[in-house]
């Protein structure tokens, strides 16, 4: 058990005052057995018009700010603390069935994964199944692929076979472009892997949210992609649900990983849209600042005064 606080500010300069539209943002997680929210502050200047919290269509909490005047800067700073429970996902109890590869969904789980098991992307050429068939194959002599060791391989040889490399743009690589590249962003990995496992027929999803790296504060390792938005996937195991997968650093559950959205596809996660009205040349850029630290306070002690049932 954790507990950390993550501080995410994104801020757009101006030339001169511009006007804004609606922006959308996706900074707030949902509680869960395994992550339980301790508290939650999102500040923005210029100050909103009107601000509004809705579910989207997979229950992921949306903020939707709408903003009157002009102004040459807008500032959104979130903060949330949270406790996480992270599980041993390879101890995890799958289901006899789905231990080994491959197996089949059942039939009262089929039409509730929806489209998490359909490819997205186009692979005219079939790249991106040659990429991942050869997991799925026992090795000579060997006994049947086990289903959870065939995922940590995959995400072990992305980490070790994908260069890494950050990317402000907005937007997500194709997977053949990934291949192409030999490289990519975390979102351009998670999106890779996440149509590698459904090219398998494996129902997957995509993950945003943040990245706690313990190297920052003198632990050892260090994980690529913190300081920023994290992205991963997770991979739907009959018995051990959804399991999450981040092969930018070849790893297989949630430690270190703070979920907030998960969507069907990455353009459904951006954690932070929106518009402005004024000439292209007005747009100086945008600075973006994520910290991500582990309290030191006992989480047991956060909750002592509750009554027990509260």
């Amino acid at each position: 058990m954790s507990v950390f606080t993550v501080r995410h500010v994104s801020t757009y300069r101006y030339a001169r005052p511009v006007s804004f539209g609606p922006h959308r943002l996706m900074v707030r997680p949902r509680d869960s057995h395994d992550m339980r929210l301790l508290g939650t502050t999102l500040a923005i200047d210029p100050a909103p018009a009107s601000l509004r919290w809705m579910h989207d269509v997979f229950g992921n909490s949306v903020a939707v700010a709408t903003f009157e005047g002009t102004a040459n800067q807008i500032r959104f700073e979130s903060e949330i603390r949270l406790e996480q429970f992270p599980a041993d996902v390879l101890d995890a109890p799958v289901e006899d069935h789905a231990r080994t590869y491959p197996f089949s969904y059942s039939a009262e789980e089929i039409p509730d994964l929806g489209r998490t098991n359909e490819r997205h992307h186009p692979d005219p050429d079939h790249r991106v199944d040659a990429w991942a068939k050869p997991f799925a194959v026992p090795e000579a002599g060997g006994g049947p692929v086990e289903t959870l060791a065939m995922l940590a391989g995959m995400a072990q040889a992305i980490k070790g076979g994908f260069v890494y490399v950050p990317r402000d743009a907005e937007g997500t690589q194709t997977p053949v472009e990934t291949l192409d590249a030999g490289s990519g962003s975390c979102r351009d990995f998670a999106l890779f892997m996440m149509e590698a496992a459904r090219s398998l027929g494996l129902a997957a999803r995509f993950v945003s949210g943040y990245l706690y790296d313990p190297a920052t504060e003198g632990g050892p390792g260090a994980a690529t992609g913190a300081g920023a938005t994290h992205a991963w996937v997770e991979v739907y195991l009959p018995g051990a649900g959804w399991v999450e997968i981040d092969p930018t650093n070849g790893l297989v559950g949630t430690r270190n990983l703070i979920r907030v959205a998960v969507v069907r596809d990455p353009a459904q996660a951006v954690p932070l849209s929106g518009s402005w009205t004024g000439a292209p040349a007005d747009y100086l850029g945008l600075a973006v600042e994520v910290t991500v630290r582990r309290d030191a306070t006992p989480a047991a002690s956060l909750f002592a005064a509750v009554p027990a049932g509260a």
